[in-house]
């Protein structure tokens, strides 16, 4: 065992980090898309 493995800087699961992650990326992506489609409907 390493001495990384022994002390640990967090100890919460990383499933939800990662899940954080994703819901953050894609509501940032969802909100580009959304600003991109209301300046095409108002420029038509």
């Amino acid at each position: 065992m390493n001495e990384f493995e022994k002390d640990v800087q967090t100890k919460t699961n990383d499933v939800i980090d990662s899940g954080i992650g994703f819901v953050v990326s894609f509501v940032f992506f969802a909100a580009i898309f959304v600003v991109a489609q209301v300046v095409d409907f108002f420029t038509m």
